[in-house]
């Protein structure tokens, strides 16, 4: 996706509205999970192409092929962080492993405590969307979101939960945690598309 020249004042590689964020502050809503692994699974359902669900314990998902992409977060709250390198499984895997139905559009990401982002599937797999358990070779931390976190770099930070448990194929769009809250459904940091007031026509389901 191509990015926007700066403006004059700001700084090359930033949305507008972002500062630039040299270490990585710890944002989430709710308190930290505490990870069992012998209780800890990840699952692909909704609408399948088989109809059917899949599923992985700790010690598949973390057999899964392993990539690495380089990709940056950019927070609604205003700071980004830029060119982290993100190691885990890439989104696209679960879309060859457990295929959508054809009249897929969109997913809803699920995480703990019942936490839901939405996705166009065309965001869900782009080739930089992951499900990170490592950044910048080290393992996440609980607070960052471990055992996993979804990253997806061209969309704000609040798109990408941490502590995920779970992918759903959706026929239709639906609103997640945030996007029923007043954020904006879509989330496109070069647009500053920040909260639900800036949506405009075919941007998501009425609020």
């Amino acid at each position: 996706m191509g990015q926007p020249e700066s403006q004059e004042g700001e700084q090359p590689g930033l949305p507008p509205g972002q500062r630039l964020q040299r270490g990585w502050p710890v944002t989430h809503y709710g308190p930290v999970p505490r990870f069992k692994p012998d209780r800890w699974d990840f699952g692909i359902f909704g609408a399948t192409l088989g109809g059917d669900k899949r599923s992985w314990n700790h010690e598949e998902f973390s057999a899964l092929p392993y990539s690495t992409v380089v990709g940056d977060l950019h927070c609604v709250t205003k700071f980004s962080m830029l060119g982290a390198e993100w190691g885990g499984v890439v989104a696209r895997t679960f879309l060859e492993l457990v295929p959508p139905a054809p009249e897929v559009t969109h997913v809803m990401v699920w995480a703990e405590y019942g936490y839901s982002a939405n996705l166009r599937l065309c965001d869900f797999e782009a080739e930089h969307t992951i499900f990170a358990t490592h950044k910048d070779g080290e393992p996440l931390t609980a607070e960052h979101g471990f055992p996993a976190r979804l990253v997806v770099p061209h969309r704000y930070a609040w798109k990408g939960p941490k502590w995920v448990r779970g992918v759903e194929y959706m026929t239709a769009d639906r609103r997640g945690f945030w996007e029923e809250r007043g954020y904006h459904n879509i989330g496109d940091p070069w647009r500053e598309q920040r909260y639900s007031y800036q949506e405009e026509p075919g941007d998501g389901p009425e609020l």
